[in-house]
């Protein structure tokens, strides 16, 4: 059965989603240590941490890998024009990402927005640019920084940083209105190749204070 989650932020666009850190093999450094950007993840505080939130992502990791999950997937999606990828959670299985890939073939009346981290492991670099070759695609690699570094060698991508002072870098709006993106549409739009979201939460913020001690 395929489950699907609403977060109030994005104006009811629906994502599908996996357990925080879990399923995240990027969000270790080669020491094995949590990246800067992930110590401070909000997938693991507030809602995320309640049973009934966590139970969908924990069912989605055991159900994508039905014979028939992508044509279920593409039936789920038949009224949907904007999708997100992953408000938590990511593709840690090749053969996901080739499955999320065939969705997206199978979707062109769906704006598809991809946040991740995979694009560090060579073995996802081909199926990550099939992905950015689709016109209803964006995958948005994530820097692990938490003070606006952007990653360069990537077409699309997302930093994290308390304030942002640079043309270059598209910078999320939600928190000045509620933190809800209120139409706003950037994370999906190809034509950005970087968006700022500016640091959030006492976790986040301890996390800044300490990298930049």
């Amino acid at each position: 059965m395929i489950k699907i989650s609403v977060t109030s932020k994005l104006d009811g666009i629906r994502s599908w989603s996996l357990q925080a850190l879990d399923t995240c093999p990027g969000s270790k450094d080669k020491h094995g240590e949590l990246v800067d950007a992930c110590k401070g993840c909000y997938a693991t505080t507030g809602n995320y941490r309640y049973p009934n939130v966590k139970a969908p992502r924990e069912h989605n990791r055991d159900d994508w890998q039905r014979d028939d999950w992508v044509f279920d997937m593409v039936s789920a999606l038949s009224n949907d024009r904007y999708f997100r990828w992953f408000d938590s959670g990511d593709m840690y299985s090749i053969d996901l990402a080739r499955k999320i890939y065939m969705v997206m073939q199978a979707t062109p009346h769906v704006k598809h927005w991809l946040p991740t981290r995979m694009h560090k492991f060579k073995k996802y670099q081909a199926i990550i640019q099939l992905m950015r070759k689709l016109p209803n695609v964006v995958v948005r690699a994530s820097s692990d920084s938490v003070t606006g570094d952007v990653l360069t060698d990537q077409s699309h991508s997302s930093t994290i940083a308390s304030s942002f002072d640079r043309d270059d870098v598209k910078v999320c709006e939600a928190y000045e209105h509620d933190g809800k993106c209120s139409g706003c549409r950037a994370c999906w739009d190809s034509t950005i190749p970087v968006i700022g979201y500016v640091a959030h939460g006492q976790k986040m913020a301890k996390v800044i204070k300490l990298v930049a001690a």
